[in-house]
């Protein structure tokens, strides 16, 4: 493949210095401290919310809130104390990732409900949160038989709504998660050739990002060759990069925890009109959107902005999903940036700007890229070339 338009991404030195020096800030935190502050505003909110603690059952929430980067583990949550409940599989981890938080650990033929129940009864406690959307029925189910005392209360969002603003290292770490994910497409793209598969371009990806240090993609990678790039979800293949004249990629990478997450189309061969036609207003629709991304814009609002340029276009009806999603710990978290999204966008927040058209039996284009909300507007982090003219290239020789 022609690299000139990815000649920028493959200098260590030149790319570092230009996008992503330092990557991390230079006062960085406490590890110990930087999740007690965590811990310390969500037991705020549980206060405003008149609850004694809260059960965390969200994996994710419990490393965002401890540092503890296992799973199969709670995080009971009060004023007065933490305690994390896992097992002897994560004994010695504990010890090493969460100094300061008390912790129970269970052994073989001892169930999380026996020892959830047995923390909870030493607690205490009068009213507890629980996280309806992780904690299972059954579990409900088995704590208001073994806790008939205790009042148990759903709540929503109460740590997700925490995490949808970054703090400096958490932009840093997601700085690197696009720095690996530029970097192996880059490197991959270079050397694409025609009798390669979907699926072979996939797992390079996967391999040279774990090869640049990053802990691998953030999710499959979606690897659509011509008509398959309809598909917005598709799963890589057996389809060749040369059975058609352009290709959608779509993929991300992981630093430690937080990721990143992009997509760019490919034309590899003889440029059908109406891709370019389509490409060239998705571009637009999302140029238009990032213009748009600022603190105090509802999500529907900057949804808007985009879906009106492609609804004017004629492609109305071939744009169905969302604009975008935040970005995190998880891939999709809040915020969320739809047609119906009332969230207001805040600085710290990280979010995508994807939009797309999809013709089925033809193709589709998304153009997705990562951006930070700044607090006088906002950051586009990834800088993969996009225009039209970048997107045009050749493979590699056979």
């Amino acid at each position: 493949m022609n690299t000139g338009a990815f000649h920028h991404l493959l200098p260590f030195h030149a790319y570092n210095n230009q996008h992503y020096s330092p990557f991390f800030p230079k006062n960085k935190q406490n590890p110990m401290t930087r999740f007690a502050s965590r811990r310390e505003k969500t037991c705020k909110t549980l206060a405003k919310l008149g609850l004694d603690g809260l059960l965390v059952t969200n994996f994710e929430n419990v490393t965002y809130l401890t540092g503890f980067t296992g799973d199969d583990s709670y995080l009971l949550l009060m004023k007065k104390g933490s305690v994390l409940i896992s097992d002897s599989r994560y004994a010695e981890q504990l010890e090493s990732e969460c100094p300061d938080l008390e912790v129970s650990i269970r052994n073989q033929g001892v169930t999380m409900l026996d020892d959830v129940s047995r923390v909870l009864g030493q607690a205490k406690l009068k009213t507890l949160g629980i996280e309806a959307r992780s904690m299972t029925v059954e579990a409900h189910a088995g704590m208001m038989q073994k806790l008939s005392s205790l009042t148990l209360q759903n709540t929503v969002g109460v740590v997700e709504e925490q995490r949808m603003i970054k703090d400096a290292e958490e932009i840093a770490e997601t700085r690197r998660a696009v720095w690996f994910a530029e970097r192996a497409f880059a490197a991959v793209t270079s050397t694409m050739r025609p009798e390669q598969t979907e699926r072979e371009v996939a797992h390079a990806l996967e391999s040279t990002i774990r090869q640049l240090g990053g802990k691998g993609c953030s999710f499959e990678p979606i690897v659509a060759v011509g008509p398959r790039a309809a598909l917005p979800h598709a799963r890589a293949g057996d389809k060749k990069i040369g059975d058609a004249p352009f290709v959608l990629i779509d993929w991300g990478a992981t630093a430690t925890h937080y990721k990143s997450d992009l997509t760019r189309v490919l034309v590899t061969g003889k440029i059908p009109p109406k891709l370019e036609r389509i490409y060239r207003v998705v571009l637009q629709a999302q140029q238009a959107a990032i213009a748009a991304v600022r603190p105090g814009a509802l999500g529907k609002e900057v949804d808007a902005v985009a879906r009106s340029i492609i609804t004017e276009a004629g492609f109305g009806r071939n744009f169905g999903h969302g604009l975008g999603h935040g970005l995190g710990i998880n891939i999709h978290e809040d915020p969320r940036l739809s047609s119906i999204s009332e969230t207001t966008l805040k600085p710290g927040m990280i979010i995508t700007i994807e939009p797309g058209i999809y013709l089925p039996g033809f193709g589709g284009v998304r153009i997705e890229d990562d951006v930070l909300v700044t607090k006088t507007g906002c950051e586009v982090l990834t800088s993969v070339p996009k225009s039209w003219e970048e997107a045009v290239c050749q493979l590699a020789p056979r």
